[in-house]
């Protein structure tokens, strides 16, 4: 088979809209194969286009997945590398599941609605999950779509929050995580030191469409910049509030070796979570986006 057909051959895949208001599934797609340019460029419009796309019945390898998520950009390590996987410290291993007793991955990952790395100067452009274990119950994830949530933002909150910045934080809610289960480790001074506080717009502008969209979250967003506290707790709160409503959301309901690939810079999502008993194991990789203007 000559270049061009087999070009031709990798190229030819469905990307196949929701009924929701973000998202879509490629179809014909395997990515254990290399993908070529024409194919990857239609990836990246869908990408842009829906902010979510779903690979279904991906048998790909930990560095294939590495790979594909590095053509998108640098790869971002997470704070906790105890939870890296081995073989490939770019995957962090998103997990309930213990083994002699000791968390094997993150498991309480996403129980708040937040864009991944938002407390970074350069927060992550976009996160790729690979299904490798699922629960018999739960499990879903949800996106929520923050372009929506600028777009029908009320008029009165719009012109509070024009042109101002938001505190985002990775410890906000951390010593609450801690209670909360045994997922969270203690961190050390260089850790904590990683993850100082950054300023970031309430509205960001997306560096490759130009489209608007909210970029705070009740995870990692501690206040608004200019405001008084009380004011700003009361703003973060209907913004929050609004962001979430059902008409901006997309619920993912994972099937066997789904690969998802979400844009942070236009979403905030969330782990529905699953009963203690039902193992899970995702590996998550992250790709470094720019600085938000």
């Amino acid at each position: 088979m000559s270049a061009v057909i087999a070009q031709a051959v990798e190229s030819q895949f469905e990307v196949v809209p929701f009924e929701a208001p973000l998202g879509a599934e490629i179809i014909g797609l395997d990515l254990t194969r290399p993908v070529d340019d024409v194919a990857f460029a239609r990836i990246h419009r869908a990408h842009l286009d829906h902010h979510v796309l779903v690979f279904r019945d991906q048998r790909i390898t930990p560095s294939q997945q590495v790979a594909f998520s590095r053509r998108f950009g640098p790869l971002q390590i997470h704070v906790l590398r105890q939870f890296q996987l081995a073989s490939n410290p770019e995957i962090l291993i998103v997990s309930n599941i213990r083994e002699d007793g000791k968390p094997i991955g993150l498991g309480d990952a996403g129980q708040l609605w937040h864009s991944d790395l938002s407390y970074k100067e350069h927060p992550s452009l976009g996160s790729m999950l690979h299904a490798q274990e699922l629960p018999e119950e739960g499990g879903d994830t949800l996106f929520a779509n923050m372009h929506l949530a600028w777009d029908t933002l009320p008029l009165e909150l719009k012109r509070i929050v024009e042109g101002r910045k938001a505190e985002h934080s990775y410890l906000a809610n951390y010593a609450e995580l801690q209670r909360r289960s045994p997922w969270r480790p203690n961190l050390t001074a260089a850790q904590i030191a990683e993850v100082a506080p950054v300023l970031h717009p309430v509205v960001r502008t997306h560096p490759e469409t130009g489209r608007r969209a909210l970029f705070v979250s009740e995870h990692f967003t501690t206040r608004i910049e200019g405001l008084p506290e009380d004011e700003s707790r009361d703003v973060l709160d209907r913004l929050f509030a609004h962001s979430v409503r059902p008409e901006h959301i997309y619920r993912h309901r994972w099937l066997p070796h789904d690969m998802v690939f979400w844009d942070n810079r236009s979403l905030m999502h969330l782990a529905a979570g699953c009963p203690e008993h039902c193992r899970r194991k995702l590996y998550r990789t992250t790709i470094e986006g720019d600085a938000p203007y």
